[in-house]
């Protein structure tokens, strides 16, 4: 077994291979502290026939067992991967895919599973790490090693790898992998640092990373591996050279067209012209549609880089043009119509009670969201059709950056004791839906009347560089995230970032280019933020089809007076007013209706329940028993007092039962607590006296 292991952060990093998965094509195990994590590289031994892309499949998974816990639910064992799974599993897969061979076909797959989790450090920057190690050992042509760190700002100082509990008060949570001195991907959010903090705490982040790829050379130093390259070009220099003297020009005047399906529809033409002579010979036939790709991709980049003019004829920093339709829908709580361009969004945003939060169930403690956001991306958004299946792997990592880039403005809990839930419909899509729906659910958060200070906007920024020259390219649109090299995600507020994204298709970028996107990042968000606020500024009133919930504590030792014996008490008092009422471990009771009459009513009751009466106070209640001295009257579920019979009216009773029955409701006034703490209750005072 071949070992190597060296402190970063203060904690023991190892990797180690030759003892488990022995028949893997590349198989480590890495060690961080007391989490372990496995992981495995194979590929298949011929390429796949008939692809354009590299077929790889990076599978993150946690064992509850490595926590110590069994799954909760019905069967107890690990099912279909969760959110956090899907997330991590991209976390590793979007730095590794650009750093082997665009021309590579051999089915590729990374298995990535958590064996041992200390809830201490988390296994999500430890994945990338061992899908690197074990790429190195395996004959994938792999141009690592890659390394991942997490980055927190706590008290004004950058941390390295923090643990969970440092990370609930860190002002950031940066997650970035890099080559040697350069990075690959971040991934992160923050409560609205500047600039400044992000690419200090990059440079902060490089120091570790550059130790990991260290570390991971030394461990591959002592392995013998070798792959090879298919460098061959099926077409011919003839073939090439008459295309390109053919379909040059008509090329460059695509670019004259503005209408993303209008473009298409024009290349696409130009394709079929150039491919249809070839059809009999599949090779060629496929070759000549990657060439004329090709030769678009290259005419892009070029009138980009040489004439400062993109796609669509913006300059480089130009925003397309913004249009906001708020309250688009009549009955949903708040909603927002979102269009930059031909990118399209509508959020929606649903206020629930805590009942509707989220029980997320993972290998190291089970806890409750109250906030979440969906993204759905329908075929008909790009014009295309489509098999309508599961949430896909996109579809979630778009929607958790948009969660991410909104969290940091929701009020707290006890401000606003709501359940929320934005949903995106992206029902256009050119370029950078993920942004539009961080603006559509900021709007679509006002609209329904959550108290938010202000909005934030999101914005992708885009690259082309030649290696000598480079172009920023603000709001980018599909075609040229597809031809550029970086996909540059930043959502936030007039006064900082809140959450940050970075996808490269070339090796690594330096901090001067970083810093030349993140602040022109800047000034395309204060554009946006100014057109969204041209719209909606500040928060309607609460939506009137919302449910209104109140909270408010009560003392912790009258939570068990409150529930009453088998939750009699509160099934009695949520069956009458038909309120959803929810009480937690500290005493916190939130109380929800859509009838403020109702809900009113189940506030009072549970503060009869839950104070002690004060001499003078109204009740409605009802006669549980009659006696010959007075009867007794409930005036909150479990709690009794007595109206004696001299109390029932101001003229002379002589008998209960000629007053009052069992059942009856009856309105009563505390007038008195005597010394042994009895409540006594009248009517009449309740009554004109007679004169």
């Amino acid at each position: 077994m071949i070992k190597v292991e060296k402190k970063i952060a203060g904690t023991t990093l190892r990797i180690e291979s030759g003892q488990i998965a022995r028949q893997s094509g590349g198989a480590v195990v890495v060690t961080y502290g007391e989490t372990t994590l496995l992981a495995c590289a194979n590929c298949s031994k011929e390429p796949r026939e008939g692809i354009d892309f590299l077929p790889m499949q990076v599978e993150y998974r946690e064992k509850h067992y490595a926590g110590g816990k069994i799954p909760g639910g019905f069967f107890k064992r690990e099912a279909k991967p969760t959110d956090n799974e899907v997330l991590t599993s991209r976390l590793t897969d979007r730095p590794i895919r650009p750093l082997i061979p665009k021309n590579y076909r051999n089915e590729l797959q990374i298995m990535l599973t958590t064996l041992s989790s200390d809830g201490i450090n988390n296994p999500d920057i430890i994945a990338a790490i061992g899908a690197s190690a074990a790429l190195l050992l395996s004959p994938v042509p792999f141009d690592g090693p890659i390394a991942s760190v997490r980055v927190g700002f706590i008290d004004g100082d950058y941390v390295l790898n923090p643990t969970k509990e440092q990370m609930e008060t860190s002002d950031l949570d940066l997650i970035v992998t890099g080559k040697k001195d350069k990075v690959c991907m971040i991934e992160g959010g923050s409560n609205f640092v500047p600039e400044k903090v992000i690419l200090e705490a990059l440079d902060f982040a490089m120091a570790g990373i550059n130790d990991i790829v260290d570390l991971q050379l030394e461990f591959e130093d002592q392995f013998d591996n070798s792959y090879e390259i298919d460098d061959s070009k099926p077409l011919s220099d003839e073939i090439e050279k008459s295309l390109n003297k053919t379909y040059a020009s008509k090329i460059d005047k695509l670019f004259d067209i503005q209408g993303k399906k209008e473009r298409e529809e024009a290349y696409n033409d130009i394709v079929k012209e150039a491919s249809d002579p070839h059809v009999e010979d599949e090779l060629i036939y496929g070759e000549v549609k990657t060439h004329i790709k090709t030769m678009f991709k290259d005419a892009v980049r070029k009138t980009v880089l040489d004439k400062k003019v993109r796609v669509d004829g913006r300059g480089l920093e130009d925003v397309r043009q913004i249009t906001i339709v708020p309250s688009v829908l009549p009955r949903v709580h708040g909603s927002a119509l979102f269009t930059r361009g031909e990118t399209q969004a509508i959020a929606t945003t649903t206020l629930g009670t805590t009942r509707d939060q989220q029980i997320i169930d993972s290998m190291d403690s089970d806890y409750k969201k109250s906030f979440m956001l969906h993204y759905n991306f329908p075929p008909y958004s790009v014009g295309e059709t489509g098999r309508i299946g599961f949430t896909n792997r996109r579809e979630i990592g778009h929607g958790h950056l948009a969660e991410r880039s909104l969290k940091p403005i929701l009020p707290s809990q006890e401000e606003f004791p709501y359940t929320i839930r934005i949903v995106s419909e992206i029902t256009e899509s050119n370029g950078s839906s993920s942004m539009a729906s961080v603006c559509g659910g900021s709007l679509a958060l006002m609209c329904a009347g959550v108290p938010i200070k202000e909005h934030v906007a999101g914005i992708a920024m885009g690259l082309i560089t030649d290696g000598d020259q480079y172009a920023v390219l603000s709001d980018i649109l599909g075609t040229e995230d597809f031809y550029g090299d970086m996909d540059f995600k930043v959502a936030g507020t007039k006064e900082g970032i809140s959450a940050i994204q970075l996808d490269l298709k070339v090796p690594g970028l330096s901090m001067d280019v970083l810093s030349d996107a993140l602040n022109q990042a800047n000034k395309g968000r204060l554009h946006i933020l100014e057109e969204m606020n041209k719209s909606i500024s500040s928060p309607n009133e609460l939506s009137p089809h919302a449910p209104q919930i109140v909270s408010f504590p009560i003392d912790k030792e009258k939570i068990g007076g409150l529930i009453g014996p088998g939750g009699k008490n509160i099934k009695a008092i949520q069956e009458q007013t038909e309120c959803v009422i929810n009480i937690d471990d500290d005493g916190t009771v939130s109380v929800s209706s859509s009838d403020k009459e109702k809900l009113d009513i189940a506030i009072t009751q549970i503060k009869a329940i839950t104070e002690d009466p004060k001499v003078g106070s109204v009740f409605d209640g009802k006669v549980t028993k009659t006696l010959d001295f007075g009867a007794f009257v409930e005036f909150a579920p479990g709690r009794e007092g007595l109206v004696h019979i001299s109390h029932l009216d101001w003229k002379r009773v002589d008998k209960v039962r000629d007053v009052v029955s069992v059942g009856d409701k009856v309105k009563v006034k505390l007038f008195e607590i005597d010394k042994q703490g009895r409540l006594n209750f009248s009517m009449k005072l309740l009554k004109d006296k007679p004169k």
